[in-house]
């Protein structure tokens, strides 16, 4: 299976992290393969959303391995190098055209923490840490990972976060926005799921224009261009569009395909 790999349940597609021994610590194999298995399941119609977790309950992922960065991350053209890839990669995930879930258990640091930041959602147990260690290392974080982070949590609790490299458990995550939702051990996955189920039910057409339009407003969107105005006239014209006016109009549960 590696380090990385995907499971399908229907149309719901899980993205899995698979180094529990490492508490899920990320390599430059596992971010390269990243952008790689996105790409399968983005030209995968059979999918409708996709969550991002950890194997077991060891650790969503606690951050960069550390031990690649003498080798990979020493020099200022080494570390642009394993920045650009690793980026790409937490990039690929964050503009994913599909609904995402994170569900964090134990650990999210630093690059696990991108990557959950990455996702639409995120579901953490109420055990889980979370945090960005950089100024422990001496790394002065990125301007994108940061801004992600400064959009869900605001400029005063991305400083002390940045700043302390404290971890924050699921509850202060909570309260700041940084999480969406804590639950207790194994029901925070259930709980995830039932998210993804009750999303999977509806129109693709929407959730992921939907998506795309959320996305154009994040990128600083003011009106519509050329290729949203599209996206939405385009929906009148939908097999979705069709099915859903007419099981409102036999009052019946749509069945999209």
């Amino acid at each position: 299976m590696g380090d990385l790999y995907i499971e399908k349940n229907g149309p719901i597609a899980s993205l899995i992290l698979n180094r529990p021994e490492k508490k899920n610590s990320l390599t430059l194999s596992m971010f390269k393969k990243l952008t790689l298995l996105l790409y399968e399941l983005e030209v995968d119609p059979t999918i409708k959303v996709l969550i991002v977790r950890g194997v077991d309950d060891t650790a969503f992922a606690a951050g960069a391995d550390i031990s690649e960065f003498l080798e990979n991350r020493i020099s200022t053209e080494k570390a642009k190098e394993y920045n650009d890839i690793a980026l790409q990669a937490v990039d690929k995930l964050y503009r994913f055209p599909k609904p995402t879930i994170a569900v964090i258990r134990k650990l999210a640091i630093g690059g696990g923490l991108e990557i959950a930041l990455a996702c639409d959602f995120r579901f953490a147990s109420d055990d889980s840490l979370l945090g960005i260690t950089a100024a422990k290392l001496g790394i002065v974080y990125n301007l994108t990972s940061t801004k992600r982070l400064l959009d869900v949590v605001g400029p005063s609790k991305t400083k002390e976060l940045l700043y302390t490299g404290k971890l924050m458990n699921a509850k202060e995550a909570h309260q700041i926005g940084l999480i969406d939702y804590a639950y207790d051990g194994e029901e925070v996955y259930e709980k995830a799921i039932q998210l993804a189920n009750q999303i999977s039910e509806k129109s693709s057409v929407s959730t992921n224009g939907i998506k795309s339009v959320i996305q154009s407003i994040l990128d600083g969107a003011q009106s519509e261009d050329e290729n949203i105005s599209k996206l939405v006239l385009d929906s009148y014209s939908s097999d979705d569009y069709k099915e859903g006016i007419q099981a409102f109009l036999e009052k019946r549960k749509p069945n999209f395909l």
